[in-house]
């Protein structure tokens, strides 16, 4: 699992603004980090909300000195359209931030619409069991929280595919270790917040599951 950190120099905290990059989101990245080479000055990335797009599109705009529109589907299509034509002009880089492209994406500005669709597709997947262990890992040290034996495998192999209910899980859990003053987490901890959360399915009987299982 490969880290996009921010240039050198940028006033940030210790791992506040890094990417996770895994086989989800590699071409993306791959693709972004190429952009001296597109032959059209412009990218429609896409993604699921938490997925890490618009931090994703902080690095970029940051090592580039490109232009960013995060929501696109909540901006001016004017104001999109201009920036288009704009980052062709100038021959500096806009990226173009969405849940998904058209038709989901309802761009009702006939010559966006076009220049949308001349535009390349990046999109940022749900996550796999590899991205969601480490993103999980990333979370919990970020948080100071210590996960025991086994418990990273244990949610990874429960919880919903999604950017959401990871960061639901470990916000749950966080809040049970402050409510128990002790910040090591452990699947007996885990197990009754997550499962009353309904972030993971509820528990087989009594004796019917081992602690790692």
């Amino acid at each position: 699992m490969m880290q996009l950190d921010l240039p050198l120099g940028q006033p940030v905290g210790a791992r506040a603004d890094e990417f996770l990059v895994s086989d989800i989101n590699a071409h993306a990245v791959q693709h972004l980090e190429h952009w001296g080479t597109w032959p059209v000055m412009a990218a429609l990335l896409v993604g699921p909300r938490k997925s890490g797009r618009s931090l994703l599109s902080r690095l970029f705009a940051l090592r580039t000195g490109g232009t960013v529109i995060d929501d696109a589907e909540r901006q001016s299509e004017v104001d999109i359209f201009h920036a288009w034509n704009r980052a062709q002009a100038e021959r500096r880089p806009l990226l173009v931030v969405a849940d998904a492209p058209p038709p989901a994406w309802d761009v009702r500005l006939p010559d966006l619409r076009s220049r949308i669709g001349a535009t390349p597709v990046l999109t940022l997947g749900l996550p796999d069991a590899r991205l969601v262990a480490s993103l999980l890992d990333y979370l919990f040290e970020r948080r100071e929280l210590v996960a025991g034996p086994g418990l990273i495998d244990w949610i990874t192999r429960r919880v919903e595919r999604s950017y959401i209910s990871i960061l639901g899980v470990v916000e749950a859990l966080e809040e049970d270790a402050m409510v128990r003053q002790n910040r090591r987490l452990s699947i007996t901890t885990a197990r009754p917040v997550l499962t009353n959360a309904g972030l993971v399915p509820n528990a087989p009987p009594a004796g019917a599951e081992q602690e790692g299982a």
